[in-house]
């Protein structure tokens, strides 16, 4: 809703919320991927867990560091990444 793309899968139709500011929604999945990768370090799943998330991938991308959910989602849901 926040980001704006060409391919419709981001509506970008909520303007006053910028890409930079959302937290990293973060499950059982996307915890094990981001602790295997040593992304996290909290052991409950929790939202300070979610914030540390994005803390370190704000390191990766400042401007949308929650583009990378959907691969850490993946990995843990598809590929059973552990």
């Amino acid at each position: 809703m926040v980001r704006k793309d060409n391919k419709g899968v981001d509506f970008g139709i909520w303007n006053q919320i910028k890409p930079s500011e959302l937290i990293c929604p973060i499950d059982l999945h996307v915890a094990r991927v981001a602790k295997r990768f040593q992304l996290l370090d909290r052991t409950n799943i929790d939202w300070q867990a979610g914030l540390e998330l994005t803390q370190y991938l704000k390191t990766l991308d400042p401007k949308d560091p929650v583009k990378y959910d959907f691969a850490l989602f993946g990995l843990g849901v598809i590929e059973k990444y552990v």
